[in-house]
């Protein structure tokens, strides 16, 4: 297949491109580079890879790129509501306008495949889990821009959308600022973590396992598509509490403990059923324990100022 796919070089992109190489695909990947990253290197001698330096606002070089493309992944992103508030505007006219503008010239027969964030879901009801059916209620910029975009490509139809849960694992373009992967390098650095509102919980899902889950919807597209599926380990529906258990199990000299006072500015708590997406034949491998041994090893070679998107 012919695959375009949009901020290629972040987190997400840099382990997708590498296997969708190795099934075979020829793809497109277009990136600004605005970390400097170069996490797509070991790909370039690849004769199915093509990569563009450029910006997804820029209509007409997108209108070239995905002229001939099968599939179109939109990753390009202010992923998280931190970068996302610090530059609202841009985060808007990325995150959310470049791909409602891409979906007016794209042609019906292109496929997307979508990475929402299970974020939209915001506050659950205590004990429930949040299906696909459940409200979406973003209570950030981020959450209110993927949600809206999610929208927009389930209108237009020949779509598979991901809502994927709080991500985590090493990656060529690497990121400390997502829960697991910061407070797996707070244990390994410092040794010690503060936790506000320490039985808020959420999803989580290994890099890996999305770029997978990725590939089974090129794989499955014609059964999936015009569906939306939570992305997740059903077994990693943990508080704060109790992943700092789990890592404090890896590294025993770890301290944790829970602010009397204080709050945290991310207010998302809820848990998700992940039974969709079981059912559509695709199951989330990696756990998290497997994650926290990955990011151990990581930390033994990266230094943290360089990976912070935010």
């Amino acid at each position: 297949m012919k695959i375009f796919v949009t901020g290629a070089a972040g987190y997400i992109g840099s382990i997708l491109i590498p296997k969708l190489l190795q099934k075979g695909h020829e793809v497109t990947a277009l990136d600004n580079f605005m970390f400097r990253q170069n996490s797509l290197l070991d790909c370039c001698f690849d004769k199915n890879l093509k990569v563009i330096r450029g910006d997804v606002r820029n209509l007409e070089l997108v209108k070239e790129l995905a002229e001939n493309a099968d599939y179109i992944i939109p990753l390009a992103c202010y992923t998280g509501a931190p970068i996302t508030n610090l530059d609202p505007m841009a985060a808007t006219s990325i995150t959310r306008d470049a791909i409602a503008d891409m979906l007016k010239f794209i042609k019906p027969e292109q496929r997307i495949i979508y990475p929402n964030t299970n974020s939209g879901y915001g506050v659950g009801e205590q004990g429930i889990f949040c299906t696909e059916k459940a409200p979406l209620r973003p209570i950030s910029l981020y959450g209110k821009l993927k949600t809206e975009t999610e929208a927009k490509i389930l209108d237009r139809g020949n779509a598979v959308v991901f809502r994927l849960a709080t991500v985590f694992g090493s990656s060529p373009k690497m990121r400390l600022d997502l829960l697991v992967n910061d407070f797996v390098y707070r244990a390994f650095t410092d040794r010690f973590v503060v936790l506000f509102e320490a039985d808020f919980k959420r999803n989580y899902i290994h890099v890996r396992d999305v770029a997978d889950a990725f590939i089974y919807a090129i794989e499955n597209f014609d059964r999936m598509k015009d569906n939306v599926y939570n992305l997740g380990l059903d077994e990693a529906n943990l508080s704060k509490r109790e992943l700092c258990e789990l890592i404090q199990k890896q590294i025993p000299s770890f301290y944790f403990t829970e602010a009397g006072i204080g709050e945290d500015v991310d207010k998302r708590d809820y848990i998700v059923s992940n039974e969709k997406l079981l059912k559509a034949g695709f199951k989330a491998q990696i756990s998290i324990e497997e994650g926290i041994r990955d990011l151990i090893n990581t930390y033994n070679i990266l230094h943290k100022s360089e990976y912070y998107n935010a």
